[in-house]
């Protein structure tokens, strides 16, 4: 089903809680961080694209407009650019799925997540079904990217505001994806999360 499934990185939020440690001028998105090998030092934005799949061709990066960087490095990855004015979780993935809302499913990745290894993505777009949501589980937690099947896209563009699509698991089908990867459970919010443990 890969072929017709669309990826959506979400990279409008502000990052609050990263500024308020590392300074107000600090877009997070734009900070080096040091890669799973220990020696590719990428911005965080750049590490999440490259760990997408090659054979995921339909991406989408919803960011606001003030982000020029953060649209270039998109671009450079071939991703087309969703801009919205608002930073909240479930506007982008609204916008983001009406842009491609023709697809058969739909994988959200977080742009703030740089640790998630690529196999992993793989395994979960290879669970994507029409009637089911496919998540990936690390030591009994679930964790992202989270991928929808072409039934949830209502559901996900009728999403506002900061709520995230949690809201739509509780009538699912879900698809649990046993992974070997903590970097599914790894956001960096704060920047002593830059370098992974």
């Amino acid at each position: 089903m890969s072929d017709s499934i669309g990826v959506i990185v979400l990279a409008a939020g502000q990052g609050s809680r990263f500024r308020q440690v590392a300074g107000d001028e600090k877009d997070k998105l734009l900070v080096d961080c040091t890669a799973r090998d220990g020696v590719s030092v990428h911005s965080m934005i750049e590490q999440v694209l490259a760990n997408l799949p090659a054979t995921l061709e339909k991406r989408l990066l919803v960011t606001t407009a003030d982000r020029p960087q953060v649209i270039r490095m998109a671009q450079a990855y071939g991703c087309e650019v969703v801009r919205i004015e608002s930073t909240g979780l479930g506007d982008s993935i609204a916008a983001g799925v009406a842009a491609c809302k023709q697809l058969d499913g739909w994988l959200i990745v977080l742009g703030d997540m740089p640790f998630i290894l690529p196999s992993t993505i793989e395994q979960v777009v290879a669970n994507i079904a029409d009637d089911a949501i496919s998540v990936p589980v690390y030591e009994g937690q679930y964790g992202h990217p989270v991928g929808f099947g072409r039934s949830f896209g209502p559901g996900l563009m009728a999403l506002t505001g900061d709520h995230g699509a949690k809201s739509l698991f509780a009538q699912a089908r879900l698809v649990e994806v046993a992974v070997n990867d903590p970097g599914v459970l790894w956001d960096v919010d704060v920047p002593e999360a830059l370098v992974f443990a």
